[in-house]
């Protein structure tokens, strides 16, 4: 579709949905597709999503939201949205992520400590995992992982993996997670870190934090996105606060295998990492946003960090033979 076409279809459902007239201002935009503006007249303000159909679906969304909401959580409200033409009309929690107000000074322990007592009141919900979203699964767990033999790979030695290094790199993780312990499931949102979490209220538990970048939901293990939140691809924690905000997440969910929890930590940390320097050089690459190349370093020296640990040998053995200049955090990635 053409710009121009985008944004007459913006203005149509702005209209549909009792917002004409009102001012559009774009706001930056994220490693999706996806684009966000806020809309405001002299009384009200929202923000638009405009997830282009073919590349994005709005529906998850609006239903992760809905369940979220009925958890007790703050999603944003949904004031209207279509799903065929892939807008959505939301509550505008304004501009105070917690990377925001991080940068401001704030309170890093009681800001980290609020984040975390989301995940709690999340993972304790008994109706946390009703809701019917795909599984975090080998499978899916595969699919991700694969984008670093895909794209950092290659950048890395200057040569796509052959067949026969991929298919050993993906039976090492296959090794790695079918080896995992059983744990219970929840809701995972995936991207739970700093950048999609935003301070709305001053009182009022949990749902002082509002929750962004939710519509890939799945159920998978607790230990995800306590991990998203304290191993940020994007920003440095400190080893001291990770360690007290994970002995408060303990302390109040409840964990009852301590053992199991920490295995599934480190190998779902190994993933994403795995996942995520893929990803940020399939941004540059594909995309053109080069930027997120600056934390491929801090990602690769958050992935060293488990490999000592037994779950992830096969993982270890395959890194040390075909990746050995990882250890390198200033690699240029060609």
């Amino acid at each position: 579709m053409r710009k121009s076409d985008r944004e007459a279809a913006r203005r149509a459902f702005l209209a549909d949905s009792g917002w004409a007239d009102t001012g559009v201002e774009p706001l930056l935009p994220d490693a999706s597709f996806r684009r966000y503006y806020r809309v405001r007249d002299a009384t009200r303000a929202a923000l638009l999503m405009d997830a282009p159909p073919g590349r994005e679906n709005v529906l998850p969304f609006v239903q992760v939201a809905q369940h979220l909401a009925g958890l007790g959580l703050h999603p944003p409200r949904v004031f209207a949205h279509d799903v065929l033409a892939g807008f959505v009309l939301l509550e505008d929690f304004g501009d105070d992520t917690f990377t925001r107000l991080l940068t401001r000074g704030e309170n890093e322990r009681a800001l980290y400590a609020l984040a975390v007592d989301v995940l709690i009141t999340l993972h304790t919900h008994p109706q946390a995992a009703s809701i019917d979203v795909p599984p975090y699964d080998t499978a899916r767990l595969l699919q991700e992982a694969v984008l670093l033999v895909d794209w950092y790979y290659p950048a890395v030695r200057g040569e796509p993996a052959c067949d026969v290094i991929r298919r050993a790199y993906v039976d090492a993780w296959r090794e790695v997670l079918e080896s995992l312990p059983a744990i219970p499931s929840t809701l995972v949102l995936r991207d739970y870190h700093v950048d999609n979490l935003m301070r709305v209220s001053a009182d009022g538990g949990a749902a002082r934090c509002g929750l962004l970048d939710f519509q890939d939901a799945v159920i998978g293990s607790p230990a995800y996105d306590v991990m998203s939140l304290l191993e940020d691809a994007r920003r440095d924690v400190p080893e001291a606060l990770a360690r007290e905000m994970l002995q408060r997440y303990h302390r109040a969910a409840h964990t009852t295998d301590l053992n199991a929890f920490e295995t599934h930590y480190g190998a779902l940390a190994a993933q994403r990492h795995c996942k995520v320097a893929g990803i940020f050089v399939r941004l540059c690459r594909r995309d053109r946003k080069c930027e997120y190349l600056t934390h491929v370093p801090r990602v690769i020296a958050l992935l060293q960090r488990h490999l000592g640990e037994p779950a992830l040998r096969p993982l270890q053995h395959w890194l040390d033979e075909h990746l050995p200049m990882r250890h390198d955090a200033g690699i240029a990635v060609r």
